[in-house]
């Protein structure tokens, strides 16, 4: 077995900053491809090696992983592990283009968090260099960690910074409500701060495109559909759907109607009620349990 591996696994944590769990998970892909490709071809494998890689070698990989019982999205998400890995040992044109295997479609809505954290970790890995990688992980969390629309995300000025533990949000009909921020989603933004090359002014917004303008939300929009058909999830995964998971998985864990409402910047309960997709008589009794005397 060579360093490769162990090699771009310290990539992936020190120049791409992905979690830990990540680094685990594409590191022991990056360990098993080298071990299934020294069996297939008989010899040692090295970056080299790696170099010749066809696309008939990676869906043998992946017969061999499925024979082992690994699931359509498993093996989705293996192959663009395998494919961030042989991009980093070979350059752009390593990795052969062979099509993922098909997910079934219709996955239940919400988002689970995994497959949120997993769906911005490949956003920021496909980004074109690093500050924007961080910029795209800082917007996602805003979405997810947040609440935000997508529109209210890349709207935002430099005059938020420094960052608090709340944030005043101008959404729709120009009301503006206040948003706390976990110290994860002030860390992203921070860190998009500290790498962009373009100095953040008070009037000007706060995420700017590659050659310094402001963002644009299609931009996000299409990333987070690439990354989505690479990780095998349903097309309704999309930077909506995050905002829709922040509010259901806080619902799940027994939140307050009416301050998910205002965390949101619903004008009606009913609004609220319809964007989370849970049935009526839960919401209903998610509320009567919050407020006995309401």
């Amino acid at each position: 077995m060579t360093s490769l591996p162990a090699d771009f696994g310290q990539h992936l944590s020190r120049d791409r900053r992905r979690s830990a769990h990540t680094v685990r998970a594409y590191e022991a892909t990056a360990v098993r491809l080298i071990q299934f490709l020294g069996e297939h071809w008989g010899e040692a494998v090295d970056g080299a090696a790696l170099g010749r890689i066809g696309g008939a070698d990676l869906r043998a990989y992946l017969a061999h992983r499925r024979a082992q019982g690994l699931g359509n999205s498993a093996a989705a998400r293996e192959l663009s592990a395998i494919r961030t890995f042989l991009k980093w040992s070979g350059g752009d044109d390593a990795s052969p283009r062979i099509k993922g295997p098909r997910v079934k479609k219709g996955v239940p809505r919400p988002i689970s968090p995994a497959d949120a954290v997993a769906l911005a970790e490949e956003v920021v890995e496909d980004a074109a260099e690093p500050w924007i990688g961080a910029r795209d992980w800082a917007i996602l969390m805003l979405l997810y960690g947040a609440g935000l629309r997508i529109g209210e995300a890349v709207g935002l000025t430099g005059a938020v910074l420094p960052l608090g533990e709340t944030m005043a949000v101008t959404g729709k009909r120009d009301k503006t409500r206040i948003v706390p921020l976990l110290p994860q989603v002030r860390q992203a933004i921070d860190d998009y701060v500290a790498a962009s090359p373009w100095p953040v002014d008070r009037g000007a917004a706060l995420f700017r495109g590659a050659k310094g303008g402001p963002l644009s939300a299609g931009v996000v929009r299409k990333s987070v559909q690439g990354a989505r058909t690479r990780l095998g999830l349903a097309d309704r995964t999309t930077p909506h759907a995050l905002r829709h998971s922040f509010a259901t998985h806080l619902l799940g864990r027994g939140a307050d109607l009416r301050q998910l409402q205002e965390l949101l910047g619903h004008a009606s309960l009913s609004s609220t009620q319809i964007y989370t997709a849970v049935d009526a008589a839960h919401l209903l009794d998610v509320y009567r349990n919050a407020h006995p005397h309401g």
